[in-house]
C-alpha cells in the first residue's frame, strides 16, 4: 500500500520544536532554564520556581549558578534571608534574555508549522495504550482453623 501525503486525519496543529543555543562551549541556554527564568520573575523565589516545574532545589541552583557564570552579566541577583526569607530577583540581562529566547522561540515556532505541514499533517492521532491493567490475583486467606489442619 502506497502512502500519499494527503492529509487523512485532518490538520495537526502539533508540531512544535524544542531548541537549545550553545553560545560558546558550557554557555548555553534552552527552554528549561528560561522556564527556570520565568519562574523566579513570577515568584522572586529559586526555590519556589524549581518546585513550580517539578525540579530539585539542588538542581535549579546548579543550573542558575551555571547562567550566571556562563555571561559577562549576571541573570539574577539573590537577596539573603531573614525574616521575610531570602529571593531571587532577575537582572536587566537575565529579563532581556527571557525577551529575546521567546520572541526567536515564536519565530522558529512559526517557520516549523509552515515548513513541516504537509508532513504533520500525515501524523497519526494518538493511540490510546493496548495494554490494560490485570486486576491483581487475590491471595486465598486461610483461616486459622484450616491453617491448623495444614499443619497436621
Amino acid at each position: 500500500m502506497r502512502r500519499t501525503l494527503n492529509p487523512p486525519h485532518g490538520r495537526n496543529d502539533m508540531t512544535q520544536v524544542r531548541f537549545r543555543v550553545d553560545f560558546a562551549a558550557g554557555c548555553s541556554i534552552g527552554p528549561g532554564k528560561i522556564e527556570l527564568l520565568e519562574g523566579i520573575e513570577r515568584t522572586g523565589s529559586l526555590r519556589q520556581a524549581a518546585r513550580g516545574l517539578g525540579m530539585s532545589y539542588r538542581r535549579a541552583w546548579l543550573l542558575l549558578d551555571q547562567l550566571n557564570h556562563s555571561f559577562a552579566a549576571p541573570v539574577t541577583t539573590a537577596t539573603v534571608g531573614g525574616a521575610g526569607g531570602g529571593g531571587a530577583v532577575l537582572t536587566q540581562f537575565g529579563t532581556a534574555l527571557i525577551r529575546a529566547y521567546r520572541a526567536f522561540d515564536h519565530e522558529v515556532q512559526a517557520l516549523a508549522r509552515e515548513a513541516l505541514a504537509t508532513i504533520a499533517s500525515c501524523a497519526r492521532p494518538p493511540v490510546p495504550s493496548r495494554t490494560r491493567r490485570r486486576p491483581k490475583p487475590q491471595r486465598r486467606r486461610l483461616s486459622r482453623a484450616g491453617a491448623a489442619d495444614r499443619a497436621e
